[in-house]
């Protein structure tokens, strides 16, 4: 079952099921004359409204996301959270408007009768879609087949786990191994076909839909140079992860009947989201356009009293899709700055910064006419941030991966901003780099929202950097 058919497939029985809920629910509480009612309420609007709020909790949390191999108590416990929370907002709105028409303080609680309902009831139509997944698997509709990047005990524990298990749904078709002695040992009858180098080749070969990397952990530039050579590819990968990554919380894992992969999601982001993202750009960019009205107009005044030059600060960056755009800023800066050294990145103290711009600095305004660049597409209000095309150039050649920051729009702030400091060598933005590769490869709009919120601590403490 492709991706686009499950998530159809789930929103129909989602509605099904949250209406059918809704249904029980109502001819308990009003048909039954079991209670007392002060006035005979509606049925069909409310249903449709009650559906949209679980539609838009569950797409809040992440329940239509495709998630490779997702237990089915996995998804039930999630389910059980997301509801929870969902019941609890629902109790206190109807406990509000019961007080002010007079309902009992029992009536109340009968929302919790609703929530048996509803997990009864969409439990059961999500445990019944992903059985059908599951059983189409088996059958052998809808596999896939996949190559293993590694040929060691780590990956013959995966290839008997996928061989065990047909429910996942994957075929292992060849081996790719680390060292050209391996080429041509077999593990259970599918043989090692080439190096590494032939990633890409052998996978078109074999019409293998997944890669699947299962490295040792002293061979992390094998692991770079895969998924750079996969990135333009269609391929779904997925990683086997070292220990530590997976104690210290720094890898997204799905557990596969035992051993967890990390799935590095082909689609950064669902196409509503995206639109989703970009309406809340523009929306919010326009209010704090208008909301700092008087501050712009303040600080305007005091850079150019403070020192000669113009009052904004116009630079070219490198946007989404490699698109060169300039970015809007309040200068900080001395005029022509860069005239005798180049460009360079700026450093904490750095002596070309004037008295006003060390203050707008500090509390962020020099950020605000960024906004006029959210407004126009060129930027998000959450991305990796826009570097200039000599850094980008530069730092392309020198990093591997790092124009994978340019699959998606810049950002006026990021995850980068509110965990690292000032940009100040290669190492930083290496550091950084792995923010930002997080960031793309884990982006929702609830990610959004929490650097957005992280943001506003950074500012109010004085921390982070926005180059």
């Amino acid at each position: 079952m492709n991706k686009k058919l499950e998530k159809i497939l789930l929103l129909v029985v989602d509605f099904i099921t949250i209406n059918l809920a809704g249904l029980v629910y109502f001819y308990f509480r009003v048909e039954s004359g079991w209670f007392q009612l002060f006035s005979q309420p509606a049925m069909f609007l409310p249903l449709l409204v009650i559906y949209l709020y679980w539609l838009l909790v569950f797409i809040f949390v992440g329940m239509y996301r495709t998630w490779f191999a997702a237990s089915r108590f996995d998804e039930l416990s999630t389910l059980f959270k997301a509801s929870f929370v969902g019941i609890f907002i629902l109790f206190f709105i109807i406990f509000y408007d019961d007080a002010a028409h007079g309902q009992t303080v029992a009536a109340r609680y009968l929302i919790f009768i609703y929530w048996g309902l509803f997990l009864l009831f969409v439990s059961i139509g999500r445990v019944a879609v992903r059985s059908i997944q599951r059983n189409l698997l088996i059958k052998g509709i809808g596999r896939k087949n996949a190559v293993i990047v590694g040929f060691n005990p780590k990956a013959n524990n995966i290839h008997k786990t996928l061989e065990k298990y047909r429910g996942l749904g994957l075929d292992v078709k060849a081996y790719v191994a680390v060292e050209e002695e391996n080429i041509g040992k077999e593990f259970n009858g599918v043989k090692v076909l080439g190096t590494y180098k032939d990633v890409v080749s052998i996978a078109r070969n074999v019409e293998a839909e997944e890669i699947i990397l299962a490295l040792e952990k002293h061979e992390d530039d094998v692991t770079i140079y895969v998924i750079d050579k996969c990135d333009k590819e269609h391929f779904g990968l997925k990683i086997v992860p070292d220990l530590y990554e997976i104690v210290s919380g720094q890898a997204r894992t799905s557990q596969i009947y035992g051993f967890p992969l990390i799935d590095i999601m082909p689609q950064l982001m669902p196409e509503w989201e995206k639109k989703l993202k970009r309406l809340m750009d523009i929306i919010i960019s326009f209010i704090i356009l208008i909301v700092t009205l008087p501050v712009t107009l303040l600080t305007a005044v005091v850079i150019k009293l403070d020192s000669r030059g113009p009052i904004f600060y116009r630079q070219e960056r490198i946007g989404q899709g490699g698109k060169i755009f300039k970015v809007y800023k309040f200068r900080s800066m001395v005029k022509d700055a860069e005239k005798l050294t180049g460009p360079t990145w700026s450093s904490k103290d750095d002596p070309r910064v004037t008295k006003v711009g060390k203050i707008i600095r500090t509390v962020r305004i020099d950020e605000i006419p960024q906004m006029i660049n959210v407004l126009k597409g060129e930027m998000s209000l959450v991305g990796p941030r826009p570097e200039r095309p000599y850094f980008v150039e530069k730092l392309s050649n020198e990093i591997p991966l790092y124009t994978r920051r340019l699959k998606v729009r810049p950002g006026v702030t990021g995850w980068a901003q509110v965990k690292h400091k000032y940009d100040e060598n290669i190492e930083d933005v290496k550091t950084k780099l792995r923010y930002d590769l997080f960031y793309i490869e884990n982006m929702s709009l609830r990610m959004d929202l929490k650097i957005i919120f992280r943001t506003v601590f950074v500012v109010l403490l004085g921390k982070g950097h926005y180059e």
